[in-house]
């Protein structure tokens, strides 16, 4: 067969962590997800490893992992996050490649992808290499071998940075058309113009660069990639996959790839089904053998290129003017913000290169007063990052060095390293890809930029932030009140900036809302209580102690003395300092213990302004998730009390609602509010509940729809999926549980006749395991007269039936998977 097709997805997210914490903290705008990797992976990294293909009357008759049939990469930050957040996704993404090894004759689906997104043609020489080495690094880690092809992030190209993907053995890269200059067939002398994305987008090119090195460039197809956005081509999967093999020449002489690459998240949280759409289109194309279904490295090893081809410099496929939306006021934008100009990217990248190369000459200069050469080192600290146990450090830094660091020297180096780490991922290019300098993701590339200055200023005692807030000055902000980046950086990013003390007042004041214990990890921090007095009197709290407090990333650590007062509610103050002698402390925690045992709150407060002088706390100095934690438990109290009076208003009043409601007449706002609250909130108590009364649950609905009441579908549509999804768990750990399982099909039953649209995608992959496993050891029982197995065999089926699972003798089949899609 002559004919091909390849889907690329490019699945990327920027790396959201708090650069103290490393981790991320709570995003409002993902709600009710916690931040948006979290709903991102929802809405589409996980749907796709396991996406569902339907058959008659839409019931699904199996479930596919797509990353085994698609070619893909994904953002190694991303993976990272994955991996600690989302295990079982994560691992389902590195099994689809081992599948793909199989399916595509030893050439795996999985690309690498320079590190961390940044606009390869715009990084100095080193910087690239960095990118493409923690790439490769990350790649072999997680996969367990070579990659051949590497993502370049926006598929920004030069030929120097072809020429740094050759050099460190990649294969291929992949471009939009629109970056082609010309081409001629091997050996042929005269060139061919290809601007315009005059290009035949279905071979490989063979790209010869000025070094003697080549790379094999594969031009993705324009309009095909842009009709999944524009054409809503995934709103049938039968549409996508003929409009995939439409593609194709009818002449079949030379072997052709109809392919195409967008973003990954285009498959299920850009487009919801999008996923589904994707498995029915390349289902589609193998069972009716209209093209074969494969993937880059392996059309590459049947059919090596015969053309040649050169590439327009510094260009991207999201930029119609090269490079320069990440660099300049170019007019490519987001679009919907009329008026507003992006003037401010040239300043902030200026900003970014005057601190990197200001960093630069530090670095240099103090990794070799430590015996080693900061840039090998630096391409190595990828094996840092991606494995920060202790045992693993200490050899790194052997490696790295020529004589046995102290300790102190050990701190110092790995916070050069950290410096350069943060220096590189404040060029995440997401960062100037929106339209407004105070945006989310501009932000965050600041944040990295003030971790670097914060390490930098530590090393060297000098100040650099105050040159880099004068250039930011010039990045204006198209909201006049927010003024320009260098308002931003004052007002939100440097109150965020953490430091050892900030990391014990969090341990201080978490310790009054959590069990204490000896030794807690903060994030990337960890605590060691050295002494530790916990004091109260009715609602109010006293803790006094001290901590060894210590960086995993850094290895810097302090001895810490705090005070903690807590009044109620959020009412907090604190302070705390550097060590402090046994004996001193003794002193400070009697005097703070009598006067609290006075009851003399006023004079707790002077005591700490007196001993901790200007290290006072809040609150406020919490981070964002124990923030939220703490006023969570705060307004757990509140909240009962307000639900006790709606309930009242409720019980005292109800009569007389009903009459209103049954005369047609609409209710007084506020019994009409009470009426809503009370509904809402004991719907979301029962989905909470570890056994739900469904009954109750049928009875609140059936009160919702008589009484019309507003029902709160994001919270409640969430509730029930997780609630589902929980029992569903339950049945798999205890299949012989019955009653549980009884539970389950009683409460789908219920949500099937309700307005809720729970989401079972979750309980769906456990049944359908169960399918696979389960079934057959009860269908075997059942043959041999086991009565319990049969009533088993009932209940199962009932379940799979709400769940929308197709069977035929309990086992999945691909015989029902018609030639139309159901999508």
């Amino acid at each position: 067969m002559n004919k091909y097709i390849c889907i690329h997805g490019h699945f990327y997210q920027p790396p959201r962590e708090n650069p103290w914490l490393n981790d991320v903290e709570l995003q409002e705008s993902a709600s009710p997800y916690h931040d948006w990797n979290e709903r991102i992976t929802d809405e589409c990294y996980a749907r796709n490893s396991a996406s569902r293909i339907l058959g008659e009357q839409g019931k699904i008759v199996d479930i596919i992992n797509n990353y085994a049939r698609i070619s893909f990469n994904f953002g190694p930050t991303l993976l990272e996050w994955m991996k600690k957040k989302e295990p079982e996704t994560y691992q389902a993404i590195l099994e689809a490649d081992k599948e793909s090894l199989e399916r595509f004759s030893g050439h795996g689906s999985a690309m690498a992808q320079v590190y961390n997104h940044i606009i390869m043609p715009l990084a100095n020489e080193r910087d690239k290499h960095t990118q493409v080495i923690w790439g490769l690094y990350d790649f072999k880690n997680r996969f367990g071998r070579d990659p051949e092809g590497m993502w370049l992030a926006e598929t920004a190209a030069d030929t120097p940075t072809l020429e740094v993907l050759a050099a460190h053995g990649i294969k291929f890269t992949i471009l939009s058309p629109y970056q082609a200059r010309r081409y001629r067939k091997i050996g042929d002398k005269d060139w061919h113009h290809a601007e315009g994305a005059n290009i035949n987008p279905r071979r490989p090119y063979l790209c010869k660069l000025p070094s003697g090195n080549e790379i094999v460039l594969f031009f993705y197809d324009g309009p095909v990639s842009q009709g999944i956005a524009f054409e809503k081509l995934l709103e049938r999967g039968e549409d996508f996959a003929n409009r995939l093999l439409s593609a194709l020449d009818t002449d079949t002489r030379e072997p052709q790839l109809m392919h195409i690459a967008t973003d990954g998240e285009t498959y299920g949280h850009h487009h919801r089904f999008g996923e589904m759409a994707l498995s029915y289109a390349l289902n589609h194309i193998e069972e009716t053998q209209q093209a074969q279904v494969t993937v880059y490295g392996e059309f590459l090893q049947k059919f090596p290129p015969l053309y040649e081809a050169e590439i327009i410099e510094e260009t991207s496929w999201s930029c119609a003017h090269g490079v320069e939306r990440w660099q300049s006021n170019c007019g490519c934008n987001t679009g919907g913000n009329g008026g507003w100009d992006q003037e401010w990217r040239g300043p902030l990248r200026q900003a970014f290169d005057w601190l990197r190369d200001r960093l630069s000459p530090l670095y240099e200069q103090e990794m070799e007063k430590l015996g080693a050469n900061p840039w090998e080192a630096r391409n190595a600290y990828i094996q840092i990052i991606m494995d920060r146990s202790e045992k693993n450090v200490e050899a790194f830094i052997k490696r790295h060095t020529s004589y046995e660091l102290t300790r102190n020297e050990k701190v110092r180096f790995l916070k050069l390293l950290e410096m350069q780490y943060h220096t590189l991922l404040m060029y995440t290019s997401c960062g100037w890809f929106f339209d407004e300098v105070t945006g989310l993701e501009t932000v965050q590339d600041i944040f990295y930029a003030a971790r670097a200055i914060q390490l930098a200023e530590d090393l060297s005692k000098q100040d650099y932030e105050e040159d880099f807030v004068r250039l930011l000055e010039r990045a204006r902000s198209n909201h006049k009140e927010k003024e320009n980046a260098a308002r931003v950086y004052i007002k939100s990013v440097k109150p965020t900036i953490i430091d050892l003390l900030r990391v014990g007042a969090h341990y201080a004041v978490s310790s009054l809302f959590a069990d204490h214990a000896r030794k807690q990890e903060l994030y990337s921090y960890q605590a060691i209580s050295q002494e530790y007095e916990l004091m109260e009197a009715g609602r109010q709290k006293l803790a006094v102690g001290r901590a060894k407090v210590r960086s995993l990333v850094t290895w810097e650590e302090e001895v810490i003395t705090f005070g903690v007062l807590h009044l109620g509610d959020h009412q907090l103050f604190g302070g705390v300092r550097e060590f402090m002698s046994l004996e001193d402390y003794t002193h400070l925690r009697d005097e703070l213990q009598t006067a609290f045992d006075r009851g003399n709150v006023s004079e707790v407060i002077m005591l700490f302004d007196k001993h901790f002088e200007s290290h006072n706390y809040s609150f406020w100095h919490l981070f964002k998730d124990d923030q939220k934690k703490i006023l969570d438990q705060v307004l757990e109290h509140a909240m009962e009390n307000v639900e006790n009076n709606f309930q009242q208003l409720y019980d005292n009043n109800y009569p007389l609602m009903a009459a209103i409601k049954t005369l047609g007449m609409k209710l007084p706002r506020p019994l009409q509010t009470t009426v809503e609250y009370i509904i809402n909130t004991k719907l979301l108590r029962e989905f909470g509940s570890e056994q739900p009364d469904v009954y109750e649950i049928k009875r609140l609905l059936d009160e919702a729809k008589r009484m019309k009441v507003k029902i709160n579908f994001v919270s409640l549509d969430f509730a029930a999926s997780q609630r589902v999804d929980r029992l569903m768990k339950q049945v798999q750990e205890h299949p012989d549980d019955l009653e549980k399982m009884e539970l389950l099909i009683s409460l789908l039953k219920v949500l099937e006749k309700s307005k809720l649209d729970a989401d079972y995608w979750q309980a769906q992959n456990i049944a359908f395991r169960m399918q696979k496993t389960d079934y057959g050891k009860y269908k075997k029982h059942s043959e041999q007269g086991d009565i319990e197995a049969a009533l088993w065999l009932e209940k199962f089926d009932m379940l799979c039936s709400n769940l929308n699972l197709k069977t035929k003798n309990g086992l999945p089949t691909f015989s029902h998977v018609q030639a139309s899609s159901i999508l």
